[in-house]
């Protein structure tokens, strides 16, 4: 039990208990009285227990102990000592009175010492920025609440103890507003309300989880922007409880877990593209609403996201950009697609699919087989084009059957040519049938190979040795030339030499670059501007 006399420092509180009172708690008593000198009733409590209260000059050494009107109570108050050592280091003040900071906290600081971080922490550079918090007990002085390590964003911290005591008072009602940003995989609901328990996961004790009968925990969401392809989304997260990981928790149960979250389920592999980008899982305390303990008028603060959140943005955005090479027969997009990918581009040839998949045994070939038998796929040998050609001319309905049959195989071969490229600026696929096939939508960029009449004319016949009915047959499966171009964004002129369409080419791989470019600058302009606003 300690003493007064065990103190170089105290002060005498010194109180006579109203008429008012009769039979109520010591400690609850002291700590309604002293809440106006920072103490809070825990801290009465172990007063009383350490022997520092007395009443009519007897000491008292039990807080459940009954006051009645009339009784002199005694408490001694040390002054307190602060044991943390002030560090240098950043702190970004946004805002700052007599009795409080807002602070914008970086992430990958933790907030207050622990077992495992007893140094280098926010408390650190507050001691070092702030003195007059050292004047508070413990080792987390003035910190009222706070935020995971690798969390960014608003924290506010008193600068004494009855400020203290006060703003807890008030996150323990609830009359605290605290709103998040986070970047989760996938495409969550416009918004939802989340009132799922979280309790210490029984699997791994190191993390927490959604348990029966735990703790009461709730959250709100809205999704802010979500990524046309699902990749992310950016969403507005506000808590009405403070649990440990709750918005990772409860997020991650939805299926939406945050990005480069490791520990709940949206971190990414080591060897992946993005893996320096996500390096934290991506949440930022983006707004805070309090009364101020002292004055009383309304606080209210909005703090962007760091840069790391804008980074990843830009990463996630730009996966490659798909482009499709189309035009009317003749026009010349196979050397078009061949200057490209002399220059290292990826390319991808529809008709080369479609021999592929014409091969004996290959699967064009059994699904053509299925529906018109040996006639189109022999038993000894590939498809036989010629047969099938003429059974699409006999009528639009055959045609269309066949397509039904093939399509959704090249199709298929076109999404692995995009996924194997995803890392790249772009990759070019050559797609005859682009509009007809309403494959558009199956890309982001539309380039359109286009050549003088004659010139494709003189090719079809003199090269491919197509007849003026084949030529006239083919160009009726299609639009005209001039739709086709009305619905690219680029377009590649081949009506000249090779160094002409070389160069036509440099043109067409700059436009490609300034398009991607520009569709970049636009999202991530967008998504800033929901946090801006």
């Amino acid at each position: 039990m300690t003493t007064p006399e065990e103190y170089s420092e105290f002060s005498k509180f010194e109180h006579l208990v109203p008429d008012t009172i009769n039979g109520v708690r010591l400690d609850k008593h002291l700590g309604d009285i002293l809440k106006n000198e920072a103490v809070s009733r825990e801290k009465v409590k172990k007063l009383v227990k350490d022997g520092l209260v007395t009443i009519d000059e007897k000491k008292c050494t039990k807080p459940n102990t009954k006051v009645f009107a009339g009784m002199n109570i005694s408490v001694t108050l040390p002054v307190v000592h602060n044991e943390i050592v002030p560090e240098e280091g950043y702190v970004d003040i946004l805002y700052r009175d007599n009795d409080l900071i807002v602070i914008n906290k970086e992430a990958g600081l933790t907030v207050h010492p622990c077992p495992s971080c007893p140094e280098g922490t926010l408390v650190h550079r507050l001691a070092h920025h702030l003195p007059e918090i050292t004047q508070m007990e413990g080792f987390r002085p003035g910190i009222v609440h706070r935020i995971d390590k690798d969390t960014s964003g608003l924290l506010i911290v008193a600068l004494n103890e009855k400020t203290r005591l006060a703003l807890s008072e008030a996150f323990a009602e609830r009359t605290i507003s605290k709103e998040y940003l986070a970047l989760v995989h996938g495409t969550p609901p416009s918004s939802g309300e989340i009132r799922e328990p979280i309790g210490r996961d029984p699997k791994m004790k190191i993390r927490m989880a959604v348990v029966p009968n735990a703790k009461e925990a709730h959250s709100e969401y809205r999704t802010l922007y979500s990524d046309p392809k699902g990749k992310f989304s950016l969403v507005a997260i506000k808590i009405y409880t403070g649990r440990t990981h709750q918005i990772r928790v409860h997020m991650s149960h939805l299926g939406y877990p945050l990005w480069g979250d490791t520990l709940y389920g949206g971190g990414v592999k080591s060897d992946s593209p993005l893996a320096p980008y996500a390096s934290r899982q991506m949440l930022h305390a983006w707004k805070l609403n309090f009364e101020h303990p002292t004055t009383n008028a309304p606080m209210s603060f909005t703090c962007q996201p760091p840069q790391d959140f804008i980074t990843l943005i830009e990463r996630l955005t730009l996966s490659v950009q798909r482009v499709a090479l189309t035009g009317m027969p003749g026009c010349g997009k196979s050397v078009v697609l061949s200057a490209l990918a002399e220059k290292g581009i990826a390319t991808w040839s529809a008709d080369t699919i479609v021999h592929k998949l014409y091969e004996h045994g290959a699967d064009g070939w059994y699904v053509l087989r299925g529906r018109f038998g040996s006639e189109i796929s022999p038993d000894d040998g590939d498809v036989n084009r010629r047969a099938l050609f003429e059974r699409m001319q006999e009528s639009k309905t055959n045609r269309k059957e066949v397509e039904q049959l093939v399509h959704p195989l090249i199709l298929h071969d076109l999404a692995l040519f995009w996924e194997e490229h995803a890392a790249d600026p772009f990759a070019v696929a050559e797609i005859p049938l682009l509009h007809e096939s309403h494959w558009d939508r199956e890309v982001d960029i539309i380039a359109g190979v286009r050549c003088e009449g004659n010139s494709r004319q003189n090719r079809l016949q003199n090269i491919r040795g197509w007849n003026e009915d084949l030529i006239a047959t083919m160009d009726s499966w299609q639009w005209s030339e001039e739709d086709k171009m009305k619905a690219c964004h680029i377009i590649v002129e081949n009506n000249g030499s090779l160094e002409a369409l070389n160069q036509s080419v440099d043109k067409f791989v700059e436009a490609v670059m300034r398009v991607r470019a520009k569709k970049l600058q636009q999202t991530v302009e967008a998504i800033t501007t929901l946090w801006s606003e």
